[in-house]
Formats: structure tokens, C-alpha cells, sequence
């Protein structure tokens, strides 16, 4: 007997292949996974899905999904738009704006970053690193400034833009290996580092303290980035501004980068001095 096609009870739209009846979760897999990945199934190119869709993305059953959606639903982590869609909720922003990693750091860099702005006028970023990916915790940008494929919570990759490179020369030895032995993934606008180069480049980062990269694409841009080092003299964070390529060298935005980010170090309780010990040890 041919299947018919699901229709989607929350969406007005064409019917879309719902996955098979009476599948049931994996093995010993707890309802909280199977919710979290209903959220997961969202990105920037999926920011509004159906039922179906959010069901489909996540492999889970619709029947089980509708009533895990209708859960999020109420807690206010899913919103349902008047054709049928969901879209990410706002609690769960407010819920992420909690995180000492995020809005700790942020709250205090924020003065720092908004006069490092006024003096660019294009684009001031702060992230943090998450596993393997940096995540952007704040951007000011001028309306005038350059196009960039960088969003507030969205995550960038470490090997291939500045804030990333300070994140990943001041991870622990063995995170930085398992990094560095990756492939490279080809990503628009920024040439791939072979291994050989990106070991020197992190070497670099660690002795100067500045990260550099330039891209192509989605714009001309030279970015620089500095590490935001916390009381133990581990790096939190990672502190970059934008412009476009050939607008200002390198090498006149990177002390006004170093000088912000010492700043913002300094309110984190770091001191040069007493944590010169812990901070070669984590980068050694």
C-alpha cells in the first residue's frame, strides 16, 4: 500500500512526507534530548518551521513532536506565528542572557566596547568559545559599516576569523591539537590555514596578542582581535573591531584593540603580574 503524505495540522500549506507511524525514540533516549533537539533543528537559514518540518529535521515522530511543541509552547522556548509556523521563543533569550559566559563578560565590556565604536564607526565584536565554535555575545556596528556575516548569537568558526584565532591560542594544548588536526573546511571569502601555517599563526597570537584575518566575502574586511583575560589569567573572551580592507592598517587598529581588551581584563580582576604564572602555564 503507497503511503499519502501527511498534511501538516498546524500549516495551511502543500502536505509534506511526516516520518513513519509508530516509530518510536531511540533507545533510552529521555524526552528532555528529544525537546532539546526540536530547538536545534532552528538556525539562521530555519528561522520559522512547521510542525512537520521541526518534526522531520529532529527525527522524532509528529505525534510525539506535537506534544512536545505544545509544551515548549506553554514555557514560552517555542512562539506559533498566525500561518501555523513556529519561531524560537523569547525566554529562551532571556534564560541564555543569564550566563555568567555571556552576559557576565558582556556587561562588563560593554562601556569599553562602545568607546573603542566611537572611534571606528564600523563594527566592535566580542565572543566567547563554545566546544569548538566562538559565539558572538555583542556586535555594535554603525549603519554605515561594511557588510559582515556576523550575527549576535551566532557562531563563528576558530580557524578562520580573529576572535576565533585568540580563542583557540588560548585553549589548553590538547583542545588546540584536536583543532588543528581537523580538515580544513573551505568556507567563502577567507583562504583555509594548512596545518603548518596555523600552528604558526596561533604561536604568533600567543606572543603578540593580536589576531589578524582578512575575507573577502561577504565584503572586503580586515578584522583584529585581542584576548579578554579573567583573575587566573585564563582567556574568556576575545574582543575584535571590522572595518573595511585598505580603510586603516592593521597595524594602527591593533594597540586601540590590545588597549580595550587590557581594559576590560583588568575590571575582570586580571593583573599582569600575578597571573603571568597561571596564564603561561594554560597557554603552554
Amino acid at each position: 500500500m503507497t503511503a499519502v503524505p501527511e498534511r501538516d495540522p498546524d500549516s495551511a500549506g502543500p502536505a509534506t512526507p511526516a516520518p513513519a507511524r509508530g516509530k518510536r525514540p531511540k533507545q533510552g533516549e529521555p524526552v528532555i534530548d528529544r525537546a532539546l533537539s526540536l530547538l536545534a533543528v532552528f538556525s539562521d537559514r530555519r528561522r520559522a518551521l512547521t510542525l512537520s518540518e521541526m518534526a522531520r529535521y529532529a527525527d522524532i515522530p509528529a505525534p510525539t513532536a506535537l506534544r512536545l511543541i505544545a509544551r515548549l509552547v506553554a514555557w514560552g522556548a517555542l512562539e506559533r506565528l498566525d500561518d501555523g509556523r513556529y519561531v524560537v521563543g523569547v525566554r529562551l533569550w532571556e534564560v541564555a542572557s543569564l550566563s555568567p559566559r555571556g552576559h557576565g563578560v558582556r556587561e562588563i565590556a560593554l562601556p569599553y566596547l562602545e568607546d573603542l565604536f566611537e572611534v571606528t564607526r564600523h563594527h566592535v565584536l566580542l565572543a566567547v568559545r563554545d566546544k569548538d565554535e566562538a559565539v558572538l555575545i555583542e556586535r555594535l556596528s554603525s549603519k554605515q559599516a561594511t557588510e559582515v556575516a556576523y550575527r549576535v548569537g551566532g557562531r563563528v568558526p576558530l580557524r578562520s576569523t580573529a576572535v576565533g584565532l585568540v580563542l583557540l591560542a588560548g585553549a589548553d594544548t590538547a583542545f588546540q591539537e584536536a583543532v588543528i588536526k581537523q580538515p580544513a573546511d573551505e568556507e567563502a571569502g577567507v583562504d583555509a590555514m594548512p596545518e603548518g601555517q596555523l600552528r604558526r599563526t596561533l604561536s604568533d597570537v600567543r606572543r603578540t596578542g593580536v589576531a589578524m584575518i582578512r575575507r573577502s566575502a561577504p565584503s572586503r574586511t580586515v578584522s583584529v582581535a585581542s584576548p579578554i583575560f579573567d583573575a587566573q589569567g585564563a582567556v574568556v573572551a576575545a574582543l575584535s573591531i571590522v572595518v573595511p580592507d585598505g580603510a586603516t592598517p592593521p597595524n594602527v587598529l591593533a594597540p586601540a584593540v590590545q588597549a580595550t581588551a587590557r581594559a576590560v581584563s583588568r575590571n575582570l580582576g586580571f593583573n599582569a603580574e600575578t597571573s603571568a604564572g597561571m596564564r603561561q602555564q594554560a597557554l603552554a
